[in-house]
């Protein structure tokens, strides 16, 4: 130890003290994997998700490879969507009258069913444009009821209330991690062999999803038989949903987000083959870069210990996501691509948790599923409508231009949601204020202002 640069006692003893305080943070970021439950159900999804991704990467490139038209790729994905805009509100009603574990596991099996579909008719050499537009309209019902069925089972699962944005986070960044690893996987398997591997990957990897819902024990209080008809209830969700103004305005920001914004992806094969002159493992970095980018919003987001603040940070994080597609837009180089793909990611992804958070922090729990399959509408339901638009956008002025456009879009949509923040706080904090995230207003000291 050198005499010119002593250390002190009390230096020493707050370096100790930093140590249980940093893996506390840590804990506190992982907290909502002690519920037995939510553990099942990382472990399963972990695995599922991976197929998931790869299965999009696959099909994504079988199109492509078929027809090498940037209008056929957003038809089929227009196609695997507009089931879910024209379902979810219906299915949100089903999933709030049903079983909800009951309901994802039906979801799951018809999802491994599909995706073994496309794998023999890829093996066998019959798969062709209308066997994919046909299948993807299979998965696309299938996700109105599943998407709004996993969200809203989210609270069961956790648990206890306080848990449940530390769960949604977690569960964003294990969707990540899938979205990282499952393209770059997916590139090296069809590059050394065919996307039928990927389909075949992905049915299989349903099992431990499914596995996991049945080994759970759930809690689930008793179904009581509705004495209103579903045509009722789905009057009363848009009702509750349109009327609560801070939900109301999430969803429309990420409306806009979705059906100008999300559809870049669909456009990615053009960018890695024409744009970036490379192949389907250019297609997989592509990916696992706007992967990497969302993880790193997904862990940012898991570490928070509060709600508070969130809502301010849905546009910014619209901002962040418009200007990295306008940079990617831009691009010509591979590295600049992977960059500007990343921070595209961090926005997309830090809407999407912070929206979803938000959400579910406010919706009540009889009405959660129809909430959730509102969310789905506009998350996935708008989507299809931007990859058509996205793709007919591409065919008339070009891929670059059009990602270049709908960032600037989105951007906009952001700036239209700042205007808003006055109303939504004011709507939200006394909500915050019964649940106990902010105290009472008259308790706070001026300096202190209000933080939504």
């Amino acid at each position: 130890m050198s005499a010119g640069n002593p250390i002190t006692r009390a230096e020493v003893s707050n370096s100790v003290a930093e140590k249980p305080r940093a893996l506390a943070s840590i804990s506190h970021a992982w907290r909502a994997l002690r519920h037995r439950n939510f553990r099942l159900f990382f472990g399963g999804q972990s695995i599922s998700l991976v197929g998931t991704w790869m299965t999009r990467i696959a099909t994504a490139w079988l199109v492509y490879r078929l027809t090498k038209s940037a209008l056929l790729l957003g038809m089929v994905s227009f196609a695997g969507q507009i089931p879910t805009f024209l379902l979810a509100p219906f299915a949100g009603v089903w999933v709030d009258r049903l079983n909800r574990r009951q309901v994802l596991i039906w979801t799951q099996a018809l999802s491994m069913i599909q995706s073994l579909l496309l794998a023999a008719l890829t093996f066998t050499g019959r798969i062709n444009i209308t066997w994919i537009l046909a299948l993807s309209v299979m998965q696309g019902a299938i996700n109105a009821f599943d998407m709004p069925g996993r969200q809203a089972f989210m609270a069961q699962m956790v648990g206890d209330r306080a848990d449940l944005s530390n769960a949604i986070a977690i569960n964003s960044s294990m969707v990540n991690m899938a979205r990282l690893v499952g393209p770059a996987l997916a590139g090296m398997v069809i590059a050394a062999t065919n996307e039928a591997w990927c389909f075949l990957i992905d049915g299989i990897s349903y099992i431990a999803v499914i596995a996991s819902l049945l080994a759970m024990r759930i809690d689930a209080p008793a179904m009581r038989r509705k004495a209103a008809s579903a045509l009722h209830e789905l009057q009363e969700g848009w009702s509750y949903v349109s009327g609560f103004v801070a939900i109301r305005t999430i969803l429309l920001l990420f409306a806009v987000v979705s059906l100008m914004g999300m559809p870049f992806v669909v456009l990615m094969p053009i960018f890695a083959a024409k744009v970036l002159r490379g192949g389907p493992h250019t297609l997989g970095f592509l990916m696992g870069a706007m992967g990497v980018g969302a993880l790193i919003s997904a862990l940012s987001l898991a570490a928070r210990k509060s709600v508070r603040g969130l809502i301010r940070m849905i546009p910014i994080s619209a901002v962040v996501f418009g200007l990295g597609l306008v940079g990617f837009g831009l691009s010509r180089s591979f590295w600049l691509s992977m960059l500007t793909v990343l921070i595209a990611g961090m926005g997309m992804m830090q809407g999407m948790a912070a929206s979803n958070t938000i959400i579910q922090t406010l919706a009540s729990e009889e009405k959660r599923g129809r909430v959730m399959s509102y969310y789905t509408m506009a998350f996935v339901g708008m989507a299809p409508f931007g990859s058509l638009l996205a793709g007919s956008m591409a065919s008339a002025i070009g891929a670059p231009w059009t990602v270049i456009f709908n960032g600037f879009a989105v951007v906009l949509g952001a700036g239209w949601f700042f205007t808003q923040l006055p109303a939504l706080r004011r709507t939200v904090r006394p909500i915050y204020e019964q649940m106990g995230i902010l105290p009472p207003k008259e308790e706070l000291a001026p300096a202190e202002g209000v933080q939504s």
